[in-house]
């Protein structure tokens, strides 16, 4: 039998796997968020004064969006399946979330090209690693259905506090309104991601509704 069959268990399982994470779903809000983020980012340049932090409020907002799509789709509605399957599953949940991010990182990038030193293409790849490693830290920790939320809180936090300047200390903490060429917020943001990643891929996303238990 031919891999490419499409009635190979192989393909059966793939297939299935992909509708049970509403991959399709997921898939269709990434491509979507592409050409909005585009526009709004050209928007806010023509709505304000164009210099460097014009498109700042794109920049930190687009990533925390496709992340929440990404992170509710990592609700699994078997978890009994997943977690008494013959095969483990972390390998598929690694490659479900790289293959994601890279394509979420890809879009967006390319919504809002720039300099690296300014808020451009790397500042938007740079929090889409960041906002899918907190969402997938949330996922394994509190449930895929609430994943979006410490995001959203600590994008709060750090519009609340006030637009940190480019460097100190605030490279770290404030690192989704850094200028893409920070190296302690790209640092950040990628220990955020391999944290999330590998956290989420040997656990996957804690079981949700009653009578569920890790």
């Amino acid at each position: 039998m031919s891999p490419l069959n499409s009635n190979s268990p192989l393909n059966s399982n793939l297939l299935l796997y992909a509708r049970s994470r509403a991959l399709p779903m997921t898939i269709a809000v990434l491509v979507a968020a592409a050409p909005a983020t585009a526009w709004c980012a050209d928007w806010l340049l023509t709505r304000s004064d164009p210099g460097p932090r014009a498109r700042l409020p794109v920049l930190v907002l687009a990533p925390v969006l496709v992340a929440a799509a990404i992170g509710v789709g990592l609700y699994s509605h078997g978890d009994e399946l997943d977690r008494t399957a013959v095969r483990p599953w972390w390998p598929r949940r690694g490659w479900h979330l790289l293959l994601l991010t890279a394509l979420a990182a890809g879009l967006l990038a390319v919504a809002v090209p720039g300099e690296p030193q300014a808020y451009g293409a790397a500042a938007m790849a740079r929090n889409v690693l960041g906002a899918v490693g907190v969402t997938a830290l949330g996922a394994a920790l509190i449930g895929a259905r609430l994943s979006w939320l410490p995001m959203l809180v600590h994008t709060s936090a750090v519009f609340l506090a006030g637009q940190a300047e480019p460097g100190g200390s605030g490279a770290v903490w404030a690192w989704s309104v850094q200028p893409g060429a920070q190296r302690a917020a790209w640092g950040t943001a990628v220990a955020l991601f391999a944290a999330g990643t590998c956290l989420y891929a040997l656990r996957g996303a804690r079981p949700e509704g009653p009578g569920s238990r890790r």
